[in-house]
């Protein structure tokens, strides 16, 4: 499974993005898609993840202001991303899962968030 993320970007605190990650290969082998970031010298992290049949879970930095959706053909998943604050400025990384427990990576993405 290959991901190619898109939507980073530099917004004022208070603004909004909203990040997408469209899976290509063995797309019929996902289980889950999500988010993770990581920030300068930071260990990275969970922001949030959906499963194939919709559940979601969400880190608490981020409950009320983000929302993980998928596409119909669940091959695509997208974070909007709502009153950001500058704690949120990291690398975001989309990640899948397959049913066989694999992970994969797509390449990161930079959000900024100015004060």
């Amino acid at each position: 499974v290959q991901l190619q993320a898109s939507g980073g970007g530099l917004v004022q605190a208070g603004g909004s993005l909203r990040l997408a990650c469209t899976a290509s290969g063995n797309i019929f082998s996902i289980n889950s898609m999500g988010w993770y970031r990581q920030a300068p010298d930071k260990q990275r992290e969970l922001v949030a993840t959906m499963t194939s049949g919709g559940t979601t879970n969400y880190a608490d930095a981020v409950k009320g202001r983000f929302t993980i959706s998928g596409n119909n053909a669940k091959d695509t998943v997208y974070l909007q991303m709502n009153s950001l604050k500058p704690e949120d400025t990291a690398v975001y990384y989309c990640n899948t899962v397959d049913f066989g427990l694999n992970s994969y990576w797509g390449q990161g993405t930079q959000v900024t968030v100015s004060s």
